[in-house]
């Protein structure tokens, strides 16, 4: 395919990432006016460099005319959250949703990596309309914490530098990090109360100040 090729086969994926970007940011907004702790703390999404879709293309042996039925994530987002419990709460409120279909979910939570990767996969099948009539495409939602995240996104930058061949010290640091990471998320959970007690008080002091300059 040539650029404009490329530009015309990714557009819908563009249209994709943004309305679910604003979809999933407004269930946040949902829960904070009524003032609930939202299971959500941020949302960000892409679609796929073409570079990056023909190096997995190639690895997978994924031919070009099949990208849109066999690749899940040249449109990717991620939902972040505080607590490993909220994940499962924006999974419930993933599968409610009619906006779009659920096609398969991985749990690399309960059943994590041998790398010690952690997040939770739904892949959806997503309608966007198109002026040439609707277009079904899929798309990726990883959901994960904030310190999961961390480590994914370390560990990505590590396996470009070294193409996923990690020197073993690297792989067992990273592995420990992992665990390291997953312990802390497990301690944040058992004073999840406190912690939301201050947010809460965090947010009314803030509001109050607010009020009191108009």
């Amino acid at each position: 395919m040539n650029v404009k090729h490329w530009e015309q086969f990714l557009e819908p994926y563009n249209h994709a990432v943004e309305e679910l970007k604003v979809k999933l940011k407004g269930i946040r907004s949902q829960y904070e006016l009524h003032s609930d702790h939202s299971p959500i703390e941020f949302v960000t999404g892409r679609v796929k460099p073409i570079a990056s879709i023909l190096d997995k293309a190639h690895q997978k042996g994924i031919s070009l005319d099949k990208l849109d039925s066999e690749m899940q994530d040249i449109a990717g987002l991620r939902i972040m959250c505080q607590f490993v419990d909220d994940i499962k709460t924006v999974v419930e409120l993933l599968r409610i949703r009619n906006d779009f279909e659920i096609v398969e979910e991985r749990d690399y939570i309960s059943h994590k990596k041998a790398s010690g990767y952690r997040s939770y996969h739904v892949v959806i099948r997503y309608p966007v309309q198109t002026i040439r009539g609707e277009r079904k495409i899929l798309a990726e939602i990883q959901i994960r914490t904030l310190a999961m995240n961390f480590w994914a996104t370390v560990e990505h930058s590590l396996n470009y530098k070294y193409k996923g061949l990690f020197p073993e010290d690297i792989k067992t640091r990273l592995q420990r990090a992992a665990e390291a990471a997953f312990r802390l998320d497990e301690e944040m959970s058992t004073i999840r109360g406190e912690i939301q007690d201050a947010q809460a008080f965090f947010t009314r002091k803030k509001e109050m100040q607010q009020d009191g300059k108009k």
